[in-house]
């Protein structure tokens, strides 16, 4: 198993790489593989590197493996897109081998996103499994949740990705519906099978509970609130700047008012949330460097952990385990409860972010607000105004965009992601509101044929305001291949007459 650590090992190397823009994205280092022990590099590097001609660029090319960004088949003609996705799985797929980089090697296949992001992320995963399973990829699908189990055995959670730099943080936690997605396939079995696993990733979440109180309102990812109850937040153990965002993120804590380590915590946390980045997180709305993450309850972690109290509680009960069951049934009853108080906005009709250092809602509306109604947590007065808002708001001609702020960040308008899209239409579909559902359906699907039929590329993300424009923002290219535009594709299409 990979434990090289780049930004830890490395020392100045490291940063003098980074810093210096040796390549133009800050990822491509901390994935390179070294050709030599890593202390005979550094120890050559400090002998070499005040020489006149020194060349930091051909000196790391002489010393690390630089990773291609694999090339997906291309062409001028196109075959049609479910048939190209069909493809792509093969294309996609990854078995780890033994290597000296940063690679958190997994004992079983993995669907990888594609473009940069060469190995297994997350909640990434999660809607990629959706297209596996109207593929009939079923052995892949267990072998994904096999991983996803060994990680949590070996590291205690799920990192955000595998790579030794993701090991201080995870993702929004959907490895709950990962295992009901193995379940609809396998049958109720998986849950007592992963039951175990299941306890575990809610251990890493509500770690520090038992440590709130009135001096301590904050511990990690759980917060004391005002009424007694206990949400959570994005974390990230360090305050570091990201390796693989090394020299951006040093470029926004010196535009930040405030200590540069507290800025590193929450850009950190942002990516913990997959939203890296977006106003959900601004605490002006609109500039990084007023990043404010740790400071609040968002609404998507607190439904995927009610959702994870429940798969528990359900667990238990096939194990005809009554008392246990019946205490994670209180634990998501008052997750739903206080979820309700603090993340409802009377004002705004609509579910929003909660920051417990102000005492009120952020005041962004975002698509976030959609998964109480995808985990059903919302009465049906708030889904009927929720509707309201999406239809006269969030509705463009591509789909909806995952926030109504332009910021430049690739989470905000006029980006639309796949996954937030199967959120709001899946939880459109529970209340009832079918017609706001196909209708976002239909105008996503277009959205990604049209490009499609342009470019032969699947997508990352997509401009939904302006769908003939591409999408764009954020700290790297949009990229292409793209496992949850696929899985989230594909199910849509799957009933379609």
């Amino acid at each position: 198993m990979a434990q090289y650590r780049p930004q830890e090992e490395l020392g100045e190397l490291f940063t003098d790489v980074q810093e210096g823009a040796v390549f133009t994205d800050s990822k491509t280092f901390v994935d390179a593989i070294p050709r030599y022990p890593v202390k005979e590099i550094l120890k050559k590097y400090r002998e070499r590197q005040d020489d006149s001609n020194f060349d930091l660029a051909a000196f790391v090319n002489e010393n690390f493996i630089i990773p291609s960004q694999p090339s997906l088949n291309e062409s001028d003609t196109f075959p049609p897109i479910v048939e190209h996705i069909e493809e792509l799985w093969g294309e996609l797929v990854r078995v780890d081998t033994p290597s000296a980089g940063s690679l958190i090697e997994l004992p079983h296949p993995y669907i990888v996103p594609g473009g940069r992001f060469n190995e297994m992320y997350y909640w990434d995963s999660y809607f990629t499994m959706l297209g596996l399973q109207v593929s009939g990829r079923n052995t892949l699908i267990r072998q994904m949740v096999e991983n996803f189990a060994w990680l949590i055995k070996e590291y205690g959670f799920i990192p955000n990705g595998t790579r030794t730099y993701y090991l201080s943080r995870s993702q929004p936690p959907f490895f709950s519906l990962m295992v009901g997605l193995l379940a609809e396939v396998e049958g109720d079995s998986v849950y007592t099978e992963f039951l175990p696993h299941l306890l575990q990733e809610y251990r890493f979440w509500m770690e520090g509970t038992h440590e709130l109180g009135p001096q301590q309102k904050a511990f990690k990812r759980v917060v004391l609130l005002e009424n007694g109850s206990v949400l959570n937040r994005y974390w990230d153990n360090k305050d570091i700047p990201r390796p693989e965002a090394y020299k951006e993120d040093v470029a926004t804590a010196e535009l930040a008012n405030q200590q540069p380590s507290l800025t590193y915590r929450n850009l950190r946390a942002a990516a913990e949330s997959g939203w890296d980045f977006s106003s959900r997180w601004l605490g002006n709305g609109l500039t990084l460097s007023s990043i404010q993450t740790t400071d609040i309850i968002p609404v998507d972690l607190n439904s995927l952990l009610y959702q994870l109290e429940l798969t528990i509680a359900k667990a238990y009960a096939l194990q005809e385990n009554d008392e246990k069951s019946k205490e994670f049934v209180v634990y998501a009853v008052n997750r739903k409860n206080a979820l309700l108080e603090y993340c409802w906005s009377p004002e705004a009709d609509f579910f929003m972010d909660y920051n417990f250092t102000s005492r009120q809602p952020t005041g962004v509306y975002s698509l976030a607000g959609m998964y109480p109604l995808f985990f059903e947590l919302a009465q049906e007065q708030q889904a009927m105004k929720v509707a309201g808002i999406i239809e006269e708001y969030f509705l463009y001609p591509g789909g909806l965009p995952s926030t109504l702020t332009l910021t430049g960040q690739q989470w905000d308008a006029p980006n639309g992601w796949a996954p937030l899209q199967w959120i709001s239409y899946v939880g459109l579909l529970n209340y009832g509101y079918t017609d706001l559902a196909e209708t976002i359906k239909e105008r996503w699907l277009e959205t990604v044929e049209n490009e499609y039929q342009e470019s032969g590329k699947l997508l990352e993300k997509y401009n939904v305001i302006y769908p003939e424009v591409a999408g764009g923002g954020g700290e790297y290219p949009t990229q292409d291949g793209f496992g949850w535009t696929n899985g989230v594709y594909l199910q849509m299409v799957k009933d379609q007459p």
